[in-house]
């Protein structure tokens, strides 16, 4: 059985309907949560060696690639663990904070965007991926890294790229309403509050786009195990 390291930066930032499809698929899910608690950021569980793994998914987060002096240390151990693994042609699907910290270590960067996005939104694909509706949430926004291949844009936000054996997405493809709803019974609600967004109109409308954004996420799990986790042979096969 393939395993599949899942990095979940928050108890909360688990990979949810991405790890079900793995987990259908046939990988082993482990998923490391990062910090546990929201008050201290900076106190962080060790992370495991990712080259035992056959799949790194990093997901999302409440914070900020750049906010070092919030988050401390772990984040720049994260991205040389990333640049480590993507050398070593092991596949990669970064989400959301997942996908910005993959753009960091591959030579990109992430910015405070102008157009925070919160709900489901449409967006143009240029590559495999259905327009949508997909689910946002996110203040920052990814700036490519050289050499890699924008696959999804809304706006002037990308949302989808792929660099060789990594791709990145600023959607949140894993969210059900089951997890929006833990998520906003955990402080997220006051968030979407103070933004003027309803939350029980969120949570409806999560409800109603579960079972389509449900196969739309399944549709992107496969194709990056097809395209990009199958045709991406390892350091040591190229030895």
């Amino acid at each position: 059985m393939k395993r599949a390291l899942v990095i979940a930066h928050e108890p909360d930032g688990v990979a949810g309907m991405v790890g079900d499809r793995l987990e259908q698929r046939g990988y082993e899910l482990t998923t490391h949560v990062v910090t546990t608690d929201y008050d201290n950021p900076s106190d962080f569980a060790p992370f495991p060696d990712f080259a035992e793994f056959d799949v790194i998914v990093p997901m999302g987060s409440v914070r900020s690639v750049y906010d070092t002096d919030t988050i401390g240390d772990w984040i720049g151990i994260e991205l040389e663990l990333l640049r480590d693994a993507h050398q070593r042609n092991q596949p990669i699907l970064g989400v959301c904070f997942g996908g910005q910290a993959l753009a960091a270590a591959l030579g990109g960067s992430v910015e405070k965007s102008p157009d925070p996005e919160i709900g489901w939104y449409e967006f143009v694909s240029d590559g495999p991926l259905p327009d949508g509706p997909w689910f946002e949430w996110h203040d920052d926004r990814i700036v490519l890294p050289p050499d890699a291949i924008e696959l999804a844009r809304s706006g002037n936000t990308p949302q989808m790229f792929r660099h060789g054996s990594a791709v990145g997405t600023q959607f949140h493809p894993e969210v059900s309403h089951a997890h929006l709803a833990g998520f906003l019974e955990g402080g997220g609600d006051a968030e979407l509050a103070a933004r003027g967004i309803d939350a029980d109109a969120l949570l409806s409308e999560t409800a109603a786009n579960e079972a389509a954004a449900r196969q739309r996420c399944n549709d992107l799990v496969d194709w990056f195990l097809a395209e990009v986790a199958d045709a991406s042979p390892t350091s040591t096969e190229n030895e």
